[in-house]
């Protein structure tokens, strides 16, 4: 007897140490490990200079000390610039897009950890039914009754290979997955919108200094129709004047076309139509051009960069794909209980003899699916090969981003330089023939051909200026644009109340 009592036991705590093993359990399929940081220290071949040349009154520093904070665009020092990109953080529809997404992936996540509790369900049914002992071979005659029956079941699966914990997982990171997609559309709404007002500046300022160069020219094609009906010059040479005018007003609409289409992007940035938005006057003049620009090392890119953490997320979910096929090959454990009473009144449905229940286990294991769960497994592990390669893949094409940038600011000082050279050379050119025209030395014809110089020269600059600032920008935007240098940033961009 004694022998019996210890082998039951025995045979009870082995029985929960199964449970606990198999509530414990273990996750078949790779563990996902964060893929290294790469070993280069730098973004270009060759270093790039601390600094640019000096152009414009001043320079660029490139600085890896520099902390890149995430309102990066106050750096320019316009308020008017502040407010449109706060409207558009406010209203963009992109972004709200992004951050609804966030929240169903969220809710994904939560609703997918249910499935590691017990399942319970409760049940109430109330009929009238005939019986016939026919049916049964019986003679007796059909009798009619009531049932009244109120029951509840549970059931749990034994997650014993882990294959439920691998599809969590893999919700997990599609919930960072969409993260990093709301980062990224944080960054693009901003970088869009400030690159859109500094380009809708410097459009209109080529559109003032070609209305110029067309009012100097209308005014040199008046004189020299003058001249040509006074017989002092040939005719033909008002005639190239003409179709130098017209070639330069053809100029003239382009443009405005470019700053109609700006106009137009910064509306539907801010979320606007628009025929409702009215933008703010700001003027590359109201601009400041930073000085200091933070350089990240391309170890701290690809953990901060939001398209890196995208491409890392989505990689994570085809690890824990290959998880969830792997189970899918292993045998499947349930168990199951249900507890209810059933009577012919609803006076005694609570009587002692009126209960009933069952308990039980269930053990399901797939013997033979044509090969299915084996190339299902396959097909995760190709899925996996595939986001890695895409995980390299934006990694690269990030760093190639950084380095055109760096490189392209680095011309841009030189090409303002250059262009502001020209610009002054050209003013000081027309001051003269200003004060000989004054002294009697010069004709009035020459002032403007020597004006229309200057003006030519000044759309060479504002369009190499234009294109500073605006690399200034894709620099904060390629470098992942600081979104993790304020505290509450990232979830004020994930649209949580």
């Amino acid at each position: 007897m004694m022998k019996i009592i210890i082998a039951g036991r025995s045979l009870i705590r082995g029985f929960f140490c199964f449970l606990l093993w198999c509530v414990i359990g273990c996750a078949v399929g790779p563990d996902f490990h964060r893929p290294e940081t790469p070993s280069v220290d730098r973004y270009t071949q060759g270093s790039i200079p601390g600094k640019t040349v000096a152009a414009d009154g001043g320079s660029q520093r490139f600085a890896e000390e520099a902390r890149l904070v995430s309102d990066w665009w106050k750096l320019f020092n316009s308020s008017n610039l502040d407010s449109a990109v706060d409207e558009a953080m406010a209203n963009n529809q992109n972004l709200q897009a992004a951050q609804a997404s966030l929240r169903q992936s969220q809710d994904n996540l939560r609703a997918g950890d249910g499935v590691f509790y017990p399942q319970i369900y409760a049940g109430a049914e109330a009929s009238r039914q005939k019986s016939s002992s026919a049916v049964m071979g019986g003679k007796t005659p059909s009798t009619i009754f009531n049932l009244f029956t109120l029951s509840g079941t549970v059931s749990y699966a034994l997650d014993v290979f882990g294959g439920q914990r691998r599809a969590v997982e893999s919700l997990g990171a599609q919930a960072d997955f969409q993260r990093a997609q709301v980062l990224a559309a944080y960054i693009t709404v901003s970088g869009n919108v400030v690159n859109a007002v500094i380009a809708r500046a410097g459009y209109q300022e080529q559109i003032r200094a070609i209305e110029e160069m067309i009012s100097l020219q209308q005014d040199q094609i008046k004189i020299t129709g003058a001249q040509a009906k006074a017989g002092l010059i040939p005719y033909v040479n008002l005639l190239s004047l003409q179709s130098q005018l017209a070639s330069l007003e053809a100029t003239l609409p382009p443009v405005r076309q470019k700053l109609s289409q700006t106009e137009h992007l910064l509306a539907t940035l801010a979320g606007r139509p628009p025929a409702e938005w009215t933008p703010q006057r700001i003027d590359l003049q109201d601009l400041t051009l930073p000085a200091v620009l933070p350089v990240t090392l391309p170890s701290e890119l690809v953990r901060s960069r939001p398209d890196i953490l995208a491409a890392e997320a989505q990689l994570h979910s085809a690890s824990a794909g290959i998880g969830v096929a792997t189970a899918a090959m292993f045998p499947s454990f349930t168990l199951n209980g249900s507890y209810g009473v059933g009577s012919n009144t609803s006076s005694s449905l609570f009587k002692n003899n009126s209960s009933f229940w069952n308990l039980g286990a269930n053990v399901t294991a797939p013997l033979f699916r044509g090969g299915t769960l084996w190339y299902g497994r396959q097909a995760a592990i190709d899925a996996y090969d595939a986001s890695l390669a895409d995980y390299r893949q934006t990694v690269l094409t990030a760093f190639a981003q950084v380095a055109d940038t760096l490189r392209a600011l680095e011309h841009d000082a030189e090409s303002v330089e250059a262009q502001s050279r020209a610009l002054a050379a050209s003013e000081e050119t027309l001051r003269l023939i200003q004060a000989n025209y004054q002294a009697g030395t010069a004709t009035y014809v020459q002032v403007l051909i020597a004006n229309s110089q200057y003006q030519q020269a000044k759309i060479g600059y504002i369009q190499s200026r234009t294109q500073r600032f605006q690399d200034t920008v894709a620099l904060f935007v390629a470098l992942g644009g600081g979104w993790w240098n304020t505290a509450g940033t990232e979830a004020n961009m994930s649209g949580h109340k």
